[in-house]
Formats: structure tokens, C-alpha cells, sequence
């Protein structure tokens, strides 16, 4: 089998971090999402991996390269524009060949990788096998229809009135057939050849198209609160380790992970959270659920679930900072300059709210 990973979109609802990066590189307990979905299509025994970007090819390339630090190798796949899932799938027919294979969103982070799927798919004599989960608001994500029996009935793309809860979550299996099917289908309402189109056209035609409902959690990284709640739960699956120093004075509990090259000093940390290589606490308290990335300095702050990006500094900061995502570069501190005042520079659509001195 192969593996497709689809790493091509703008990624603006997570505007303006993606103004500058790709949304996929964003880490989650300090890996970049699509570094997880490469190393889940690897465990399950997957070498040959196709990447279709688009405008942040460059930067995915930067980052992955040809993939041999993951034990993969990546062939790119170029999207000129994003014409939907099924468009994905047609332009890499070239690189797939008659090879059944997995796509995988790469902005996607699910429990438990993907080896037991692959597993099942590659022993039977499935033509496609897609993966559902049941979510609170279907009509957001494509959705599948099952009869009593199991069987796929109908699937349908962000439907107004939703047929049933079970969502598909972004990772499909298919064998050669899936290309005379997304040669078939025509373009959507919002002008893109939908994957949920070409899998009907496949179960009208009488191919074998298997559901897989998965029972564990599955997050669509797509929305800042999205990122944290999968940042959240990946925390807790982290296998905490202290590999960087920590001085007499600080404080640091059993899930707290500190990488490489990482200094703590007078410090607090509580866990599930993950301090990045060569990152530096001073006098700093850091909550549960939060991932400071690669050379970070924080110093007389407080921060709490939340995600810092590497290269940031964050100093002497009179209130807790929680339920944020800050940007590579980028320096939050208290301006000496009187009268005494807030200060920013703030990126475009950016969302910034403010306790009052009469809050608590």
C-alpha cells in the first residue's frame, strides 16, 4: 500500500498564524500535525508516502524534506488550486498507480493511529473503507447514512439536515477503482469534486465500501480551540520524561515532560505539559495542558493551557495568560514606558480580550 496526505489548504480559520506557516506544521504537544500523520502511516507499515500541497509547499518541504528522518519516502504532489479531496485523489494517480493505498488529512489528529485500520483493509477484499465517528454537530463534516445492516446508504457533504451523526473523520482507504470515480463525479455547489460524491458514486455502482467507526477521540485541528483540545489530549498520552535541567528550587510533577537542552529554574510546572529543547523558565509558572516549543523564554509569567510556538518570549506579565496560541517570534511583556498601558502588535484578524482592574 501506499500513503496520500493532503497538506494543501490555506488553513484561515487558524488566521493570523497561517498568514505566515502552514497550518500543518503547527505542533501539537510539540510535533507538528503533519509529522504525527506521517509517523501513524509509517506504523502501520507504510513507506512510499505522496504529499499534495499547495501554496505552503515550500515550507513543507523545508520541514520534511524527503521524509527518511521518519523512515518514509515523499514524492510532492502539486495542487494548483484547492479543488477538493476527489481532485486530490485524480492528480495523484500517477504516484499511486493500481496500489491500493490510505489517504489522510494532514490537519488531522486522531487516537490510537491507524494500524489496526490498515490491517483490516489489507486482509479483506474491501474496494474502499472509510473511517466515521459519531460528533456533536454533523452538518459541519461529510456525512454517512448506514442502513440496519451496517451498509452504507448515503453520504452527503455538510448537509443542512444531516441523516445521522456519524461524521467522516478524514482518513479513507481505497483500491484503483476510487480513479473511475472521481473521473465521474462533477464539481459541487462550492465548486470542488467532493470525496463524499466519488464514495456514493462507488456504493451506487456496487463496489464493496466498508465503515470503520472509530471509538476513540479524533480532532479536526482546524479552529485555534480545535488545536488546544487536541494539544490537550495528546499531552496525555505523552510518556513524560526529564531530559533537560532543573534546579533545586523548581517544581515539577509526574506528567511533565522537559526536552533537551531546556533550563528551569525557580520555577512551577504542572502537568500534562511539555517544555521544548533549549527553552527557558525563570520564575515562571506553567498550568496543565500546555506545550512550549523549541528556544522559548518565559520569565516572571504565568501560562496555562495554551501553545507557545518556538522562538517566543513571554516576560513579566502581571496575569495568568490561558486558552492561547502564540505565534512563532513573538514577544508578549510589560512596557516600562509611562502612563502605564497595554501595548501590542497584533496580527490581522487577530482576537485579543482584556480583564479590566475591576474583574477577578
Amino acid at each position: 500500500m501506499k500513503g496520500l496526505i493532503l497538506s494543501g489548504g490555506k488553513g484561515t480559520r487558524l488566521y493570523p498564524l497561517t498568514y505566515t506557516s502552514a497550518k500543518q506544521l503547527i505542533p501539537i504537544a510539540n510535533k507538528p500535525v503533519l509529522i504525527r500523520v506521517i509517523e501513524a502511516i509509517r506504523d502501520a507499515g507504510i513507506t512510499e508516502i505522496g504529499i499534495v500541497v499547495g501554496d505552503t509547499a515550500p515550507e513543507i518541504q523545508r520541514v520534511v524534506k524527503q521524509g527518511h528522518e521518519w523512515g518514509v519516502n515523499v514524492t510532492y504532489i502539486p495542487q494548483d488550486a484547492p479543488l477538493g479531496l476527489a481532485h486530490a485523489v485524480k492528480i495523484s494517480q500517477d504516484f499511486l498507480g493500481d496500489e491500493r493505498f490510505v489517504m489522510f488529512l494532514g490537519d488531522n489528529v486522531i487516537q490510537g493511529g491507524i494500524s489496526p485500520l490498515i490491517a483490516e483493509f489489507a486482509r479483506s477484499d474491501y474496494n474502499s473503507q472509510i473511517v466515521l465517528t459519531q460528533v456533536a454537530q454533523p452538518e459541519q463534516y461529510g456525512v454517512a447514512q448506514l442502513d440496519q445492516n451496517n451498509r452504507i446508504i448515503k453520504l452527503v457533504e455538510k448537509p443542512k439536515e444531516p441523516p445521522s451523526d456519524l461524521a467522516l473523520v478524514g482518513i479513507y482507504m481505497f483500491d484503483a477503482n476510487i480513479f473511475e470515480a472521481v473521473n465521474a463525479i462533477s464539481p459541487s455547489w462550492r465548486g470542488e469534486l467532493e470525496i463524499t460524491d466519488a464514495i456514493q458514486w462507488l456504493v451506487e455502482h456496487n463496489y464493496n465500501v466498508h465503515p470503520y467507526i472509530h471509538q476513540g477521540w479524533w480532532i479536526d485541528t482546524g479552529r485555534p480551540g480545535d488545536m488546544l483540545e487536541a494539544n490537550s489530549l495528546a499531552l496525555e498520552e505523552l510518556t513524560p520524561v526529564i531530559e533537560g535541567y532543573v534546579d533545586r528550587d523548581s517544581q515539577i510533577d509526574s506528567r511533565v515532560t522537559i526536552e533537551k537542552g531546556a533550563e528551569i529554574f525557580n520555577s512551577v510546572i504542572r502537568g500534562p505539559a511539555i517544555i521544548g529543547r533549549d527553552t527557558r523558565l525563570v520564575n515562571a509558572y506553567v498550568g496543565p495542558f500546555t506545550s512550549i516549543y523549541h528556544h522559548c523564554v518565559i520569565e516572571n509569567a504565568e501560562i496555562s493551557r495554551s501553545i507557545v510556538l518556538e522562538h517566543s518570549q513571554i516576560r513579566n506579565i502581571g496575569h495568568r495568560i490561558e486558552d492561547s496560541l502564540i505565534g512563532r517570534h513573538v514577544t508578549v511583556h510589560r512596557s516600562p514606558i509611562r502612563p502605564r498601558a497595554y501595548k501590542f502588535t497584533l496580527g490581522d484578524h487577530s482576537n485579543l480580550g482584556l480583564l479590566g482592574d475591576g474583574g477577578s
